[in-house]
């Protein structure tokens, strides 16, 4: 995709090749939907399981709610794909749509489980997510509101936020802060080491080993801090045989003042889904003009929501659609339901291991850490290459810049907004809503021809 162009799905769709091996209602031979299902599940793995990890490991919970949470996001990822695909009346788009926790609730998810822990974080989520369903039988309005301009700053805010977390891991985590070696050379040294496999097989010309680079970095600095004695496994001899999907496991509490961040971050989703659903659109040579492809919009949308209710109840965190499959589908040509239902069975099956989950649950925070700092920046630069897309004129810098000072502002001197009552700290807390409602007020409030335009 070429970020100098106005449109970049004109580019997504000249980079598709002019047929697909096996269409979206074509049947693949069994081991050829496997080994397509297979290599969308390297790609999305480890997306799934991060935004649990980071918020538990921010919360502190204990080894076996960790576990808990983070097979459930596995499990409820595989069931929201079977329904994005499968379509259940209006929900779902019909797509290779694949479904995963979304990075884009982290941030405020942890401040607000340091108030109120899991019950709050499950019930403002739970609420919240009608939002998204309401606003999925409102799809033009909403692309008014927040075009790809604003669309791109939240999406850098969102990354540039995360970073923070990112850093923290690097240095130790929590556990490091308690016993006194935060910052220590062992724990930074294990972080880069993790982010240089990751960044060495990134350059690698095989698409395959480019698709596991993130897989691969892990897997060696745990297995290096395993090897030097940084991991204890006995915790995971005393877990249960089988993650059982439980509803409201932890309970549910309420609060508005962590309900109105949450609730304006599924707008935000919402906006990620009509994106997302667009690329799988052309990647799979469907057309995006016409009554089907509203239909499949605001299907997906309300597909979004629902599984992200399904998420809080069983006890795991908002979901969004996936945008990194697309890429597996033009590189392996297929763009088969057939593909998503064993995908969607294969998160389900892993989601009910407690050996899976357990193991990551003890992933050492550097090891963590020297991953997510580059997903966290590729988020930032994904929100820049958005934003590059549009005319930067005059207007259109002033939004960024008011929105990304204001954003960033509250994050780096959060002692800003002291004087605030406590509600109100806790909503523009958070970068990603200040920041975006900035550049949502700006982009409605400036007028379009305020002067004349500088050369884009």
């Amino acid at each position: 995709m070429n970020p100098a162009r106005d449109n970049p799905c004109e580019e997504i769709e000249k980079s598709v090749p002019a047929e697909l091996l096996f269409g979206l209602d074509d049947r693949p031979r069994f081991w050829i939907a496997l080994m397509a299902a297979l290599q969308h599940l390297l790609a999305i793995f480890v997306p799934i399981i991060t935004p649990p990890l980071l918020i538990c490991g921010a919360l502190n919970t204990d080894m076996a709610t960790t576990t808990v949470v983070v097979g459930m996001s596995l499990f409820i990822s595989g069931a929201a794909t079977w329904i994005q695909i499968r379509k259940l009346g209006p929900m779902g788009s019909g797509l290779l749509s694949i479904q995963g926790t979304s990075f884009t609730f982290v941030n405020a998810l942890i401040t607000i489980g340091q108030a109120g822990g899991l019950p709050l974080i499950f019930g403002v989520c739970l609420a919240g997510s009608a939002v998204e369903m309401v606003i999925s039988r409102f799809i033009p309005l909403v692309r008014r509101l927040i075009p790809p301009l604003v669309s791109g700053i939240v999406v850098t805010l969102i990354g540039l936020s995360l970073i923070g977390a990112g850093v923290f891991n690097c240095a130790g985590g929590g556990a490091a802060m308690a016993d006194g070696s935060f910052g220590s050379v062992r724990h930074l040294a294990l972080a880069g080491l993790v982010l240089a496999v990751i960044l060495a097989l990134n350059r690698s010309r095989n698409d395959f080993v480019r698709m596991g680079s993130i897989v691969a970095g892990l897997l060696t600095g745990y297995a290096v801090a395993a090897v030097t004695g940084g991991v204890d496994f006995s915790p995971i001899a005393r877990l249960d045989r089988v993650i059982l999907p439980i509803p409201f496991r932890y309970g549910l509490a309420f609060r508005w003042s962590a309900f109105v961040p949450v609730a304006l971050l599924y707008v935000v989703t919402a906006i990620e889904t009509v994106g997302d659903i667009t690329a799988t659109s052309i990647v799979s040579r469907q057309s995006i003009t016409g009554p089907l492809y509203g239909r499949r919009l605001a299907g997906g949308m309300l597909g979004d929501g629902f599984n992200s209710l399904l998420a809080s109840v069983f006890n795991t965190f908002p979901n969004s659609t996936f945008s990194q499959n697309n890429g597996i589908i033009q590189l392996t040509g297929i763009a088969s339901r057939s593909v998503g239902y064993l995908i969607a069975a294969l998160l389900m099956l892993l989601g009910l291991s407690p050996l899976v989950s357990g193991v990551f649950a003890l992933m050492p925070a550097p090891v963590l850490g020297g991953g997510t700092l580059l997903m966290f920046g590729t988020v930032a630069a994904a929100g820049i290459r958005i934003i590059a897309t549009q005319p930067l004129d005059r207007r259109a810098l002033l939004i960024v810049a008011a929105s990304l000072g204001t954003g960033m502002g509250v994050v780096m001197a959060p002692d800003v907004l002291k004087a605030l009552p406590e509600w109100a700290q806790q909503i523009f807390g958070s970068g990603v809503v200040t920041g975006g409602l900035t550049a949502v007020l700006c982009n409605v409030l400036l007028p379009d021809h305020a002067g004349p335009r500088d050369p884009a």
